[in-house]
């Protein structure tokens, strides 16, 4: 059976699917131009995989796909595993790897939750984490979490005061890698410049030396959202490397293909560019198996016959932990790339703005509320003394 066509297929009705079907589709449907890119930067060579919102298993088939694409044989390469909330997604995803002749241990419906459960024990044992969790997840229940936090447990860094689960998300893929380990996952814009505790778990995670990079998305490239949105990359290894105290921000917001109105993709050139950039950072060796010649054409044009990386403007800088610092330890692109030469700030970028500073004020209005609400039980206590 040729497993590849097969799988390509199926793909393209779950495409079409989350396209005509709005939220419902889009609960367990990531596009592959950002899967392909997250697999484009960690690498997925060898190893455990863990995706623990893994919706209909898009990003192990891309990772499959990275590795055959590499000539070696996926099934022995990559051992995967996954957890998935709603039981009949959890069906879809063993359907959609045994289509693409892959096999894996995934866990999925009843009461299954990845932050209060841990049905792979997970905690430092895997190589690779991909995932497109839920933004901005309220209502989790911190008090079943308390035994989970601390060093070398799943939320080393503490638990976020705000009623918001994204940075929970974010330290269950930083825990969950070994020491050389990486993630790449896509988080809401908010994240990256988050006050108050949840600043404090990122300045953390800063100095924990495991972000590695940072790319802004623009809007429109999910079926679901038409808000902007983030990938974030660890790499437990990078505190060992000449990168150490840098992190890579990447302004993808202007590279696109736009399909319809409504919707962009990344071409295969242009998942090429962006993932050699990183390579280029990186040190590594280039590979143009995703975009050919033209990301190769992309990349010189851009970065010099050499191909050496430096920073450009509107596009990519490496900004130190100084840098970091000065900017209040936001991961927010946007803060460091800057805007290239005749580039104007579109619509879209104010929306996003905007968004953000809403998200920010609501953010600000319920530790506002909480205070209140602790000096009133105090005040309340004295008067009763």
């Amino acid at each position: 059976m040729d497993y590849d066509a097969f799988g390509r297929i199926y793909e393209y009705f779950l495409g079409e699917f989350a396209r005509t079907e709005g939220s419902k589709g889009g609960e367990f449907y990531t596009p592959s131009c950002i899967v392909r890119l997250l697999v484009e930067v960690i690498e997925p060579y060898h190893g455990r995989i863990l995706d623990p919102a893994c919706g209909s298993g898009g990003m192990f088939v891309s990772s499959a796909r990275f590795v055959s694409e590499h000539k070696k044989n996926p099934a022995s390469e990559l051992s995967i595993h996954g957890v998935e909330k709603i039981d009949e997604t959890g069906r879809l995803c063993r359907m959609n790897l045994a289509i693409h002749g892959l096999e894996g241990d995934i866990r999925h419906g009843g009461n299954l939750n990845s932050y209060y459960d841990d049905p792979h024990a997970s905690t430092g044992k895997f190589d690779f984490a991909l995932a497109n969790p839920p933004f901005n997840v309220n209502a989790v229940d911190k008090e079943r979490l308390k035994d989970s936090v601390g060093p070398d447990r799943r939320f080393p860094f503490g638990l976020p005061r705000t009623d918001n689960a994204n940075y929970l998300w974010i330290q269950l893929f930083y825990s969950a890698l070994n020491e050389k380990g990486r993630a790449g996952f896509v988080m809401a814009n908010s994240a990256s410049d988050a006050r108050s505790s949840e600043q404090d778990i990122r300045l953390q995670l800063i100095e924990s030396r495991s972000v590695d990079v940072v790319v802004a998305v623009g809007p429109n490239m999910f079926y679901t959202v038409t808000l902007p949105c983030t990938l974030w990359f660890f790499d437990k290894g990078k505190a060992k490397t000449p990168r150490a105290d840098t992190i890579l921000f990447i302004d993808a917001r202007h590279i696109y293909r736009q399909i319809d109105r409504a919707h962009r993709e990344w071409t295969p050139a242009q998942i090429g560019f962006l993932g050699n950039i990183v390579r280029l950072y990186r040190g590594e060796t280039l590979d143009f198996t995703m975009g050919g010649d033209d990301a190769e054409a992309k990349l010189e044009e851009t970065f010099g016959k050499k191909s050496k990386y430096s920073d450009v403007l509107g596009l990519c800088h490496a900004a130190t932990l100084t840098e970091i610092e000065a900017q209040g330890w936001s991961l927010n692109p946007g803060r460091y790339v800057g805007v290239a030469p005749g580039e104007a700030v579109s619509d879209e970028d104010f929306k996003e703005q905007l968004e953000t500073l809403n998200e920010e004020l609501e953010g600000l209005n319920a530790q506002a509320r909480e205070l209140g609400q602790t000096i009133a039980r105090n005040v309340a206590e004295i008067l009763e003394a």
